[in-house]
């Protein structure tokens, strides 16, 4: 074979360019076809046919009958099965007052009865409140009494953390709770299987009728809390819309590689074998609800569910269930890559693996391409967008493996200097971000809704450029959080607790390379003239009162002050100088 045939069988890529590749998908007659609307006052790009509202995502899912949704350990639910529970569970709730804009909490694992409390709830109109599952008990109590949630639903271990605190907290007035043991709970708490029974008798449960309440795609539907720049975790005020948006953001991408590779996006083949994907990501995160929760349900995919990531399970889960898709944080895709026995396993059923929600190393696209049968993806997204807002597959993610991704053709993204002012291709400033799936606000907090959301655009506080095409590339932070794995931690909160210690003068979290978390807490400390204290003991405070993923890996004890700047603000770039000298293992 001459070199001149060799290099035209090499397919040339990209085929097409990135603006070719969205006005053919999103032209007028095609699935992703694109509508502008007014929004609030502003016109706003919106995916003409998305489901408006969640009542139309349950009815979409509704329709995949008996195929399996959930499957978690030994259980098996239908999407029937689901639904029927969830109508069940709706009329239970509207039956005990619920209406429409009360909130309702769900404070649980990745249950089958997730789903059920969020469809539930959502069904009737009530704005669903999911709670952290890894919160400790206070930071429950906070969310619940911030949310003036009227119901919980929790499970088991979530009841116990909660228990001591339930007489601070007037605005709830039932509490229902998933696995418990009837004689550990006291009247006043009402078993959720005594409504629904257990999963694997939802299919027999009586059909149930749709609640009666008119549903509008403006309408809120649930408070996500995120950790913010200032004080406690603020609730995020989602829509209807905002989850329909991200419902139809990986199918869109999905296709958009295709394209760019010049060939035609598969078609829906009902006859095909069912899809299914791997989630350890929690559902009560944005990324789990409307990322993978919501898409899966209205798509007809199965979804699998671990108690918690363990790679080892995941690997057998893969094979056993033919997963197609893994999605979460880049810390699942880098233990599995790094697991010893991945070779015993067949993962040839893989067809993506995308995440986001953490910093990924660069590396980790051409390890996936190359050790895997999946599309390597990434994202990016916040809370107050509702997950996804950029995204890329395949070749466009290989292309630019430190870039997360073009904004979706609804989405919009500027970058903007100290003043204001928009930016230049290639220069580096604050990121802001537009679309339908931006959220209303915050939940009761109008100074930091007034801060963060101006005339539409959401100031994320991320220090990005983005380059000829669109494609977005985070360089830093601008906001003093810690992402653990996909979880915020907030530096002041835990600074906050340590300083409390009589020893302890100064206090600053830093964060620390991790080969698989992204990153870590570390806390260094200066101590009162005259004062001694163990590490231990400080780590030992902040795990009294924080969840375990806030809690410092390790503390260092300077014998000096901590480095300031003039204006005698602490400066972090100095302290990690002092302590941190290599990456942890």
């Amino acid at each position: 074979m001459t070199d001149a045939v060799a290099k035209a069988e090499v397919p040339v890529w990209p085929a097409i360019s990135l603006a070719q590749a969205h006005a053919a998908l999103t032209q007028a007659g095609s699935p992703f076809e694109i509508d502008t609307i007014e929004i609030d006052g502003r016109p706003t790009k919106i995916w003409k046919n998305g489901p408006p509202t969640l009542m139309h995502s349950f009815m979409a899912g509704r329709m995949h009958g008996d195929r399996t949704f959930i499957v978690y350990e030994g259980e098996r639910v239908s999407f029937e099965a689901f639904a029927r529970a969830t109508l069940a569970l709706a009329a239970d709730l509207q039956a005990r007052g619920v209406q429409k804009g009360d909130r309702v909490a769900v404070a649980m694992r990745n249950l089958p009865e997730w789903p059920v409390a969020f469809f539930a709830a959502s069904l009737i109109g009530a704005i669903v409140v999911p709670l952290n599952a890894w919160w400790s008990g206070a930071e429950l109590a906070f969310g619940l009494r911030d949310s003036g949630s009227k119901v919980a639903i929790f499970d088991i271990e979530r009841l116990a953390r909660i228990a001591e605190h339930r007489d601070a907290l007037p605005d709830l007035e039932q509490v229902l709770v998933s696995r418990g043991d009837p004689g550990s709970v006291d009247a006043r708490i009402t078993l959720l299987e005594s409504v629904i029974g257990p999963s694997g008798d939802w299919a027999a449960l009586p059909p149930g009728d749709m609640p009666a309440v008119a549903l509008d795609s403006e309408d809120l539907s649930a408070i996500f809390y995120t950790s913010g720049t200032t004080g406690k975790p603020k609730g995020a005020l989602a829509t209807h819309r905002n989850a329909g948006t991200g419902i139809m953001a990986g199918l869109f991408s999905y296709s958009r590689a295709f394209v760019r590779r010049g060939e035609a996006p598969p078609q829906p083949d009902p006859t095909a074998p069912q899809k299914a994907g791997l989630v350890s990501i929690p559902f009560f995160h944005t990324t789990g609800c409307n990322a993978l929760l919501l898409p899966a349900l209205v798509n007809g995919q199965k979804l699998v569910c671990q108690r918690r990531f363990d790679a080892a399970e995941a690997l057998m889960l893969i094979e056993r269930e033919t997963i197609n898709l893994i999605g979460g944080v880049p810390a699942v895709a880098i233990q599995l890559l790094q697991h010893p026995d991945r070779h015993k396993y067949d993962l040839s059923s893989l067809e993506t693996v995308t995440y986001g929600g953490a910093a990924a190393p660069t590396a980790l696209v051409g390890e996936i391409a190359r050790e895997t049968t999946g599309l390597p993806g990434s994202g990016w997204g916040m809370t107050e967008t509702s997950a996804t807002h950029t995204h890329h597959l395949g070749e466009d993610y290989l292309n630019r493996p430190d870039s997360c991704g073009p904004a979706l053709p609804v989405s919009d993204l500027r970058v903007i200097d100290a003043d204001g002012n928009d930016l230049p291709v290639g220069q580096v400033g604050e990121l802001l971000a537009y679309g339908p799936n931006v959220v209303k606000g915050y939940w009761n907090r109008p100074e930091a809704t007034a801060e963060t959301f101006v005339d539409g655009w959401v100031h994320t506080g991320d220090l990005a450029r983005l380059d000829e095409e669109g494609f977005c590339f985070i360089v830093d932070r601008k906001k003093d959080i810690i992402i653990r794995g996909g979880e915020n931690i907030y530096c002041q909160e835990v600074e906050d607790i340590l300083f409390e210690h009589p020893a302890v003068a100064e206090a600053a979290l830093i964060a620390r390379p991790h080969p698989v978390l992204g990153e870590e807490p570390v806390a260094v400390v200066s101590l009162a003239p005259g004062q001694s204290v163990d590490p231990e003991a400080l780590r030992a405070l902040a795990a009294e009162r924080l969840a375990a993923f806030k809690v410092p890996v390790t503390v260092f004890i300077l014998p000096h002050a901590l480095p300031r700047n003039a204006a005698g603000k602490i400066v972090k770039a100095d302290v990690k100088a002092l302590v941190l000298t290599e990456p942890s293992a």
